[in-house]
């Protein structure tokens, strides 16, 4: 298999952007119909969904130990669509057409056969660990909200409790699907620690055209039904073999994730000092103040500082979380989650102040299309 072949080929189709994904939806419904059940009333998300996956394993194609568990992965996450493996044949054969057509006179046998190949091998691993994970967990969660609260404009805390057993870390993210927006799948990091209960917690920013994060802020109510994939990501899980002080930078409800790993280190009585810091931008938007306080008056180990940059009546700490919590650092390991923007600037901000890099965390789903923050 041509790896360098498999790459340049993919470089020049995705010089065609929207049309790629458009054409090979539009081939995969002509000769399979009965695909578009799986898929939402809108596909526009979807489609950047898929040239993201494609780069990817395109770009990872020699690079076999980055490949595979990025594959399994998703092979595992699929199980919430209802795809099963005889769809594996119909995908391939709906992107061999679409490269055909892009590629012209490009597409050769040699090049047929290296597609062909590269893609059975992908639809191996993917459906290898389907059909492994199949033995040990269902393809999705299914939680009822128990209490919606909005906290603040445009933002919701959320409590739901599942239906079974969840095996989460503090700090992992999952997909979430709500009734509303059937088929309609966003990143979500859990706000809390495991519980006996069963039970989880949501903090749901509105974003800008995000159906989901809108479904879930002002559509959903107490006994609303949603569904959650298997989680995911462990950059922002702690290591426990190495106990070091924290420095938690938050932006926003990015909070979420950081406020898991301060319940994680309570419960679990660990030897650590945690700072966090709570941006916002006005102190409205410091949604979850009075839990945090909570936090903080009950643990000595803690201490809580929001943070606001830009509301001049506000008392406490202004300007940029990050530029606070420099003031704090002494060595602790850094964890940073919040917007896309605020995650890029606070970690430049952090490596120009010193701290080193093997000690800053945070979350790649970030920038990932599939998430809502």
């Amino acid at each position: 298999m041509d790896t360098e072949a498999l790459k340049g080929s993919w470089h020049l189709v995705a010089q065609s952007g929207d049309q790629v994904p458009l054409f090979f939806y539009s081939a995969l419904f002509l000769m399979y119909p009965e695909t578009r059940g799986l898929f939402p009333v809108s596909m526009a998300t979807q489609r950047d969904r898929l040239v993201g996956a494609l780069g990817h394993v395109v770009s990872n194609v020699d690079r076999v130990d980055d490949l595979v568990p990025f594959l399994q992965q998703l092979g595992r996450d699929h199980r919430k669509f209802s795809v099963v493996a005889q769809h594996y044949p119909a995908v391939g054969q709906a992107l061999l057409a679409t490269l055909e057509h892009f590629l012209g006179d490009r597409w050769t046998p040699a090049l047929a056969r290296d597609w062909t190949q590269a893609y059975g091998l992908v639809s191996q691993v993917m459906t290898e660990a389907a059909e492994e994970a199949s033995a040990t967990s269902p393809p999705w969660w299914e939680g009822e909200i128990i209490l919606h609260e909005v906290r603040a404009p445009g933002i919701a805390v959320i409590r739901a409790r599942l239906n079974y057993p969840y095996p989460f870390r503090a700090g992992q993210s999952a997909s979430v699907s709500a009734a509303v927006r059937p088929k309609v799948w966003r990143f979500y990091s859990f706000a809390n620690a495991p519980r006996r209960d069963n039970t989880i917690d949501l903090h749901v920013r509105v974003v800008d055209g995000g159906t989901v994060s809108t479904a879930l802020a002002h559509g959903a109510q107490r006994g609303d039904i949603l569904k959650l994939g298997a989680p995911v990501g462990d950059r922002l899980t702690l290591d426990g073999n190495q106990p070091r002080d924290l420095l938690l930078i938050a932006g926003g409800t990015g909070l979420a994730p950081l406020k898991a790993l301060v319940e994680q280190v309570a419960y679990e009585g660990q030897r650590r000092n945690v700072h966090l810091f709570a941006g916002a931008r006005t102190s409205r938007e410091l949604y979850d103040i009075e839990a945090l306080s909570k936090l903080d008056a009950e643990n000595s180990w803690l201490s809580v500082v929001p943070v606001v940059s830009n509301d001049a009546f506000y008392s406490g700490e202004h300007g940029y979380a990050v530029d606070v919590a420099l003031k704090a650092w002494r060595g602790q390991d850094v964890f940073v989650c919040g917007s896309e923007e605020m995650v890029q600037g606070s970690v430049a901000r952090l490596l120009d102040a010193g701290v080193p890099s093997g000690q800053i965390r945070f979350d790649e789903f970030t920038s990932a299309g599939g998430r809502e923050q």
